[in-house]
């Protein structure tokens, strides 16, 4: 049944992905081949809440990306159901950092919230994995590890829901509300199902 409802979700994910993409892909040629003004749609109508939220959102989005690469490293003995959902964000998070990382250059605002590179990104952005998490992650066995791992993803899905939620409130940018609200939806889904998959364990 995980199975079933990972491969729809996915399905779901990568329709939405792709046409949030040709969206933004349309916009920049319209405005390019129209206009000789430099400033195109996405560089104009966003707000400081749309720059907040894309600079949260990307390191996170990569965390997730690290955390489901560390789980897929421990071999065979992960669960099945537990594996396939780490692809699946995978599969639903990279194309998403690429986008977030264009609407960022073309609003001509730095990739990350400051410049304290180095630093626990925790105590920027609310349920980011401490270095100690990711560690005891990287280094759990594969009978330990998908428990773990889904433990740390439904904390990490939670903050990014509220994350993408006040964006939806205060956002600005049409392309990114429209991300935001894929993530709340998709994200809550996920985290039924990663309950749902610690109670059967």
């Amino acid at each position: 049944m995980h199975t079933t409802t990972t491969r729809a979700l996915a399905a779901a994910a990568a329709l939405t992905i792709g046409l949030t993409l040709a969206s933004c892909s349309t916009n920049t040629t319209s405005s390019e081949g129209s206009s000789s003004s430099s400033s195109t749609p996405a560089a104009s109508a966003h707000n400081n809440q749309d720059v907040t939220f894309t600079q949260g959102m990307l390191p996170h989005h990569q965390q997730a990306i690290e955390m489901s690469d560390m789980l897929l490293d421990k071999g065979s003995d992960v669960d099945d159901d537990v594996v396939a959902l780490a692809k699946q964000i995978k599969a639903e998070q990279a194309p998403e950092i690429t986008t977030m990382t264009g609407w960022l250059k073309a609003w001509g605002e730095p990739t990350e919230m400051s410049s304290m590179s180095g630093m626990d990104h925790s105590s920027m952005s609310g349920g980011m994995m401490s270095d100690a998490d990711m560690d005891a992650l990287d280094k759990a066995s594969a009978a330990d590890a998908g428990k773990l791992y889904l433990e740390q993803m439904v904390q990490h899905h939670t903050s990014a829901v509220d994350m993408a939620k006040t964006e939806v409130d205060n956002g600005r940018n049409t392309d990114a509300i429209a991300l935001a609200k894929s993530i709340v939806s998709s994200q809550t889904e996920q985290i039924d199902q990663m309950k749902d998959m610690l109670e059967s364990m």
